[in-house]
């Protein structure tokens, strides 16, 4: 039986996965997020609004740090509008070195 995890996003990024362009979310591996999955699925919303995007999640793959992540996916998927450099500076503005340590999760994701 697959889950439903509810998650925020930035609405700059919300637009991309409500786009399709966006396929890779990158979250640092907090406990709520271990049993995180392929087959589960994830209602993205921006705060405080009515926003909501659905996806399924396809793969779910650890990185030790961001820029393993962004290497091993492709930075065009995680933002296709950002340079990998961008992107690096953007995700360790959001996530500070002691969240890094956790562990970098890169979830594949497809609109339904």
């Amino acid at each position: 039986m697959s889950t439903t995890h509810h998650l925020n996003l930035y609405r700059q990024y919300f637009e991309l996965v409500a786009s399709g362009t966006k396929t890779i979310e990158v979250r640092v591996k907090y406990p709520h997020l271990e049993n995180l999955a392929a087959g589960d699925r994830i209602e993205f919303r921006i705060r405080d609004t009515d926003e909501r995007c659905a996806v399924a999640v396809l793969r779910v793959a650890e990185y030790p740090t961001f820029e393993a992540l962004l290497d091993g996916e492709g930075p065009e998927k995680v933002n296709p509008s950002a340079s990998r450099e961008q992107q690096l500076t953007n995700i360790r503005a959001i996530y500070g070195p002691e969240k890094e340590a956790l562990g970098a999760l890169a979830i594949e994701v497809e609109l339904i």
